[in-house]
């Protein structure tokens, strides 16, 4: 999704009351005053056909799609559309079916489709609901975005690029490749670009919750579909039946200010990366494989040995400052990766020191030279899923979204002045974000011209917005969770002792709490911290 942004694991879903559903009328908590499903406008409903998710495997018989046209431009309804890609898991109670759910990854840019068949809810929610994934617009499936014609002038534009440039050739050279970026966009990517903002996106996905017959709208929304649902609910407050939203943004200082917004989100890779190290040397070797000695010495001395030189792995392969951050960076999302990157990094550190030179340790870990691969591998920058007929088979949704949404200077040397001042408080991944979004200061639909929402966060919604946020989330850092609560008008937040990106699907107690809500329409009570069902380094 970005150098620091990889596309991760986030679930967003939309819920809705069917009029006259037993299971509905029996959801006390649920607003179902004349208000909240007051007349409005019909559209056309979603044309549904059955599908296959999965070709290559027998047809499960519960799945259909759908490409449903919304407007292009929303000041022009009766004009050009474009067509959101949806696929809907059928509820497997019809008898009991109480709405849709609607899903969203975040990203922005990631894609939703597949998200139908996600198994992060559980049964009695997959019994209740359709489940309905969707690719929003501009990305995968839906009129997707594109700045090149062909995959050689995406590479000839973005190998250019370095994600972490420290010399200023490097620099120069990468803020060269990042105005070609954006005159490649101005070239090919059409009128779309200039309706991407998440106001078009939220206006849509109320089209879609009209178009399958429900009267109010349950969302979850993981990463930027936090923003997506938070929007909404300030957007359609009546609407709002139960929205979900897991590894939140600060949605006022993300539409206010981009690169104060991309400073904290820095910090909060580091307050992840800073707690990770400590449980690894409170577990230990070979618990933790990078568990023995001082990891947080260990670590820095890595870091600043690839400032000047990369480090060559005895298989040949390279590790650079740039594949190192952005790896780390990846493996932070999920706490599934981090006893992995423990082994990565014990494994890059016992390369770097050669035959009998002095180290922070004495190894105790068991480790193979190869388990150092994974830090010398480059992550994609625009890392998206596209039909496999797609000459260019990424989509440049991402900075199409962002670049819309979050304001930004002008001028890109302010990046590159930036980052120095970052990577004093962000040691290792303050100039990684700073280089995040140079484009935007030349992109051909900016914020500061576009049409966005931005505010005001505090509307009364009909119904209580679920606010979830891990302690030591990467990506979206805690206090932004706890900003999010405290900025809508109508929410509970729920903890998470854990170091990953969103939480919904990795705590039973968690869970729980969330089949209640979508079910029941019972909201959280407020101040409760919860601790996922795995461990990060279990037992050996």
């Amino acid at each position: 999704m970005s150098r620091i942004s990889t596309l991760a694991g986030a679930v967003t879903a939309a819920l809705a009351l069917v009029a006259g559903s037993a299971a509905a009328a029996s959801a006390a908590p649920i607003d179902q005053s004349p208000n909240a499903f007051a007349a409005e406008a019909k559209v056309d409903p979603v044309a549904w056909t059955p599908c296959n998710p999965d070709p290559s495997k027998p047809d499960p018989g519960i799945y259909d799609c759908a490409v449903y046209p919304v407007p292009l431009d929303y000041d022009n309804p009766s004009g050009e559309k474009i067509g959101i890609a949806m696929m809907r898991r059928r509820a497997s109670d019809p008898s009991k079916k109480i709405g849709s759910l609607f899903l969203n990854p975040g990203g922005p840019g990631g894609s939703g489709y597949m998200w139908a068949t996600t198994s992060r809810f559980g049964s009695e929610v997959q019994s209740r609901f359709d489940l309905i994934g969707f690719d929003p617009r501009g990305v995968a499936r839906s009129n997707p975005l594109k700045c090149f014609k062909t995959q050689e002038e995406a590479d000839a534009v973005n190998n250019r690029m370095v994600g972490v440039p420290v010399t200023k050739a490097e620099i120069d050279e990468t803020l060269d490749a990042d105005q070609d970026y954006t005159d490649a966009c101005s070239k090919n990517a059409g009128p779309l670009i200039e309706h991407m903002s998440t106001i078009n996106v939220v206006r849509d996905l109320d089209r879609m919750r009209r178009a399958v017959g429900d009267s109010q709208l349950s969302f979850a929304g993981f990463s930027y579909g936090t923003l997506i649902g938070s929007t909404y609910a300030n957007m359609y407050p009546s609407k709002v039946r139960a929205i979900i939203i897991d590894g939140n943004v600060d949605p006022n200082l993300r539409l206010h200010n981009g690169l104060e917004y991309d400073r904290q989100r820095a910090g909060g890779f580091e307050l992840a990366l800073d707690e990770f190290l400590k449980r690894c040397q409170t577990a230990g070797a070979p618990r933790c494989a990078f568990g023995e000695g001082d990891t947080r010495a260990k670590f820095d001395e890595m870091r600043d040995h690839l400032r000047t030189s990369p480090v060559t792995l005895p298989g040949g392969k390279q590790v650079t400052l740039s594949t190192f951050t952005s790896e780390v960076a990846s493996a932070l999302y999920s706490q599934a990766k981090l006893a992995p990157l423990a082994k990565s990094l014990q494994a890059t550190y016992q390369a770097m020191k050669p035959a009998g030179a002095p180290t922070l340790l004495a190894p105790k870990a068991n480790v193979a030279d190869d388990d150092a691969d994974l830090l010398a591998t480059p992550l994609t920058r625009a890392l998206r899923e596209a039909p496999a007929d797609a000459e260019y088979t990424a989509d440049d949704s991402y900075l199409a979204v962002n670049c819309q949404d979050k304001p930004y200077p002008s001028n890109d040397r302010v990046f590159a002045n930036v980052a120095k001042a970052w990577e004093k408080e962000s040691p290792t991944f303050g100039r990684y974000q700073a280089f995040d979004a140079p484009a935007c200061a030349s992109w051909p639909a900016p914020a500061r011209d576009a049409e966005r929402f931005s505010g005001p966060w505090n509307k009364k919604t009909s119904n209580t917005v679920m606010v979830i946020g891990n302690l030591y989330d990467p990506a979206t850092q805690y206090k932004f969770a706890q900003r999010m609560q405290q900025e809508l008008g109508n929410a509970v937040l729920v903890s998470v002792d854990s170091i990953e990106h969103c939480a919904v699907g990795r705590s039973k107690a968690l869970n729980a709490l969330v089949t209640r809500y979508l079910v029941d329409g019972t909201a959280p009570q407020p101040g409760q911290l919860l601790k996922p069902d795995a461990e990060i380094f279990p037992a050996v």
